[in-house]
C-alpha cells in the first residue's frame, strides 16, 4: 500500500561519549522559525482571512471565527489591555473557548504573559487551596473567567482585578467592553520577539507542589517547526481537529493549538471529555466534523472505539479525512491500536498514521516524535531536529533521559533553587524519565518510555523495583477492579500496592470505595495468577490494600490532569502502608478496609 502522508524516515545520529553516556540528534536539519506566534496569526489573516480558525458549539451548530476577524478583535483586546495598565500576569481560569483564545493571543500579541489554570481548580471547593497556591506563586494583575457567577468564588479567592465574557453578579469587567480608546499595539508588538516570555505553564505536580515553566515565543515556534519537518503533510493540507484537551495543560494548549496556527488550520472546540456525563458531547461533537487529525489519551481512546463500533455513520465522519491519530499521556493498548486500524481501512481504504511522541512541559512539549510508521504501541520515536537527547544507562538497558535545545526552558518562575536543580554541568535539563531503546543496535528504531526515576525505590534486600512499569502491568491485571494502583514498599522486604478501587470492585451507587463482596477474593486470585507467572521479588505484587477513601485533589492527592500524585498519597497514607506490612498473612493478601 502506498503510503499517502509522505513520511520522511527516521534519521538518528549517535555520538557514545566519556563515562557511557550517549547523545542522540537527529539528522534533520533544524529549519528557520517564526519569532513569535503573532507572525502565524498576522499570515493567515492576510492571506486566507475568511478560513475557519476556531469554532465552538452553539446550539445545534458551531459559531466560528475566521482568521481575518479573529487579527482584528486579537488587536482589539490587547489595545484594551494595555489601555488598562496590564503589566503582570493573567491568570485564565477557566476552559477553552473562542475568548480564552482571543484573550490569550491578545496578551501575547504585546508581551503579556498568561496563565491557564485547571478549572478543576476554580470550581472544585476542596482544590480552592492549589488555587490559591497558583495565585501567590504567579500574583497576576488580571483574572478572566468565561462565566463571572460561576467562577466568582474563584474570583473573590484570587482578588485581583477580573475580566469575564459573562460577568453577571461577579463584578468583573465584561470582556467585550475592554477597548483600547485608540491606544496603539504596534509598538508593544514590535517588542515580541523569541525571548519573550508568552505563558506561565504549570507542570502537572505529579511528584511535588506545581511548577510554572516560563514558555518563550522561541520555544513554541521552534516547536511547529520541528513537527513540520517531520510530519510534511501539515503544510500539504491545512490540518482540522476536533479537540478537547485543555489549554492549561501543554499538550492541548501549545502543541495541539499551535499546531493548527502555525498551519493555517481549524480547531473546532470540543466541549466534552472521556468521563461518563461529558463523553456523548464528545461522541456528537466528532459526528459533525470530520477532522484530519485525531488528538486524544489512552482512556480517551477507549471510549472512542466503543462509539465507533455502534455508529456507522460516525465511523465515516471520523476516518473520511484522518491523516494522524495521535496518543499521549500513556501507552495506547494494542487492542485499542489494532481496532483503530481496522475501521480506518474499513471505511477509507487507507491507513492514517498512528504516533506518539514524548516531551514534558518543560519542553514545549515535543522533544521526540515517532514520524514512521510502527506496528504497535508504546514507541515515542527519536529526537525531533535541534534537539540533543543524553541517555545515561543505569548499567541494565534503563536510562536517565536529559535534553537540551532551543524548545528546553530555561526558568521556573519565581523558583531559582528548583531552576538550578533541574539542569546538569553541561546545561542538559533532567527530566527525571527513564527510556529504553527498541533495538539496541538501531537508534533509527526509536525508543520506549520507561517510567519516571523518582518513582523507583529499592527493597530490603538492595534490588530496583521499577514502580511505573509494574503499575502498569498491576492495571492490566486487575482490569477494571481497579481505577489506579500506587506501587509501595521501600525497605521492606516485598513490593506492595494501594489500589483506588474500579468499577467492578465497588458496590453499585456505594459512597466512597466499598466493595463488592467477592472483590476482594478476585483480586487475590488475579495477583496469585500473576505471582505464578513472574520471578523474582521486585516483579511480584505480594500484597495490596483497598482505599476505601478516594484520593483528594484538594489534598494534592490527585494532580489538574487527573493523574495520582504517588508520593503525595503515600506520605498522606503513611499508616495505611503500616498497616499493609505489619499484616502477618501469607503473601498475595487484599485487605479491604
Amino acid at each position: 500500500m502506498t503510503d499517502h502522508l509522505h513520511l520522511p524516515p527516521h534519521k538518528v545520529v549517535r555520538q557514545d561519549r566519556p563515562y557511557g553516556s550517549i547523545v542522540l540528534r537527529s539528522g534533520y536539519e533544524m529549519p528557520p522559525c517564526a519569532t513569535s506566534t503573532n507572525e502565524w496569526l498576522e499570515r493567515w489573516a492576510a492571506e486566507t482571512p475568511d478560513q475557519v480558525f476556531l469554532a465552538q458549539r452553539s446550539g445545534p451548530g458551531w459559531e466560528t471565527l475566521a482568521y481575518g476577524e479573529a487579527l482584528e478583535r486579537v488587536r482589539e483586546l490587547a489595545a484594551g489591555l494595555l489601555a488598562r495598565g496590564v503589566r503582570g500576569p493573567i491568570l485564565i481560569l477557566s476552559g477553552n473557548s473562542i475568548d480564552h483564545a482571543l484573550l490569550t493571543l491578545a496578551a501575547n500579541y504585546v508581551g503579556l504573559v498568561t496563565v491557564p489554570v485547571a478549572e478543576q481548580y476554580s470550581l472544585i471547593p476542596a482544590a480552592h487551596g492549589r488555587l490559591k497556591y497558583v495565585a501567590d506563586l504567579v500574583k497576576p494583575d488580571l483574572v478572566f473567567a468565561e462565566n463571572g457567577d460561576a467562577y466568582r468564588d474563584a474570583l473573590m479567592i484570587v482578588g485581583s482585578a477580573a475580566l469575564s465574557s459573562t460577568p453577571g453578579a461577579s463584578g468583573a469587567i465584561g470582556l467585550d467592553t475592554l477597548t483600547g480608546g485608540g491606544h496603539a499595539v504596534d509598538p508593544a508588538r514590535a517588542q515580541v520577539g523569541p525571548e519573550t516570555i508568552a505563558k506561565l505553564l504549570l507542570t502537572s505536580g505529579s511528584t511535588s507542589d506545581p511548577k510554572a515553566v516560563e514558555t518563550t515565543q522561541r520555544m513554541m515556534t521552534a516547536n511547529q517547526a520541528q513537527i513540520a519537518v517531520c510530519l510534511p503533510f501539515l503544510k500539504a493540507r491545512p490540518p482540522v481537529l476536533v479537540d478537547w484537551l485543555p489549554w492549561n495543560h501543554v499538550f492541548g494548549g501549545s502543541h495541539n493549538f499551535n499546531l493548527v496556527l502555525a498551519n493555517g488550520g481549524t480547531l473546532y472546540i470540543d466541549d466534552g471529555k472521556p468521563l461518563p456525563a461529558q463523553f456523548p458531547r464528545t461522541v456528537e461533537n466528532l459526528s459533525l466534523v470530520s477532522g484530519t487529525i485525531s488528538f486524544n489519551v489512552p482512556v480517551g481512546f477507549a471510549q472512542l472505539i466503543k462509539a465507533l463500533e455502534q455508529d456507522a455513520a460516525m465511523r465515516e465522519t471520523y476516518f473520511r479525512d484522518l491523516d494522524m491519530i495521535f496518543y499521549a499521556g500513556a501507552s495506547l493498548p494494542q487492542e485499542t491500536w489494532s481496532v483503530l486500524e481496522r475501521m480506518s481501512l474499513e471505511v477509507g481504504g487507507r491507513l492514517p498514521l498512528i504516533t506518539s511522541s514524548w516531551g514534558l512541559t518543560e519542553t514545549a512539549p515535543a522533544a521526540l516524535l515517532q514520524h514512521a510508521r510502527a506496528k504497535g504501541a508504546g514507541i515515542v520515536g527519536v529526537p525531533l531536529p535541534g534537539v540533543a537527547v543524553k541517555l545515561i544507562d543505569d548499567g541494565t538497558g534503563r536510562m536517565d533521559v536529559r535534553v537540551k535545545g532551543d524548545t528546553v526552558f530555561s526558568n521556573y518562575h519565581a523558583n531559582l533553587k528548583q531552576t538550578s536543580e533541574a539542569f546538569d554541568d553541561e546545561g542538559f535539563f533532567m527530566t527525571g524519565d527513564a527510556m529504553r531503546f527498541v533495538e539496541p543496535d538501531d537508534m533509527t528504531k526509536g525508543l520506549c518510555f520507561d517510567g519516571r526515576l523518582s518513582e523507583d525505590f529499592k527493597l530490603s534486600s538492595g534490588t530496583w523495583v521499577h514502580a511505573a512499569a509494574l503499575r502498569l502491568e498491576m492495571l492490566s491485571v486487575l482490569g477494571g477492579l481497579a481505577q489506579d494502583v500506587v506501587i509501595c514498599g521501600a525497605g521492606q522486604n516485598e513490593v506492595g500496592m494501594l489500589i483506588v478501587p474500579g468499577p467492578e470492585a465497588r458496590n453499585g451507587n456505594a459512597l466512597r470505595g466499598a466493595l463488592c463482596c467477592d472483590a476482594a477474593a478476585e483480586i487475590r486470585k488475579r495477583m496469585e495468577i500473576h505471582a505464578a507467572n513472574e520471578t523474582g521479588a521486585t516483579r511480584t505484587v505480594a500484597r495490596a490494600l483497598v482505599l476505601a477513601d478516594p484520593p483528594s485533589m484538594g489534598n494534592g492527592e490527585v494532580t489538574a490532569k487527573g493523574n495520582l500524585n504517588f508520593a503525595r498519597i503515600l506520605d498522606r497514607r503513611a499508616d495505611l502502608v503500616v498497616r499493609l506490612y505489619e499484616n502477618d498473612d501469607p503473601a498475595s493478601i487484599v485487605i479491604s478496609i
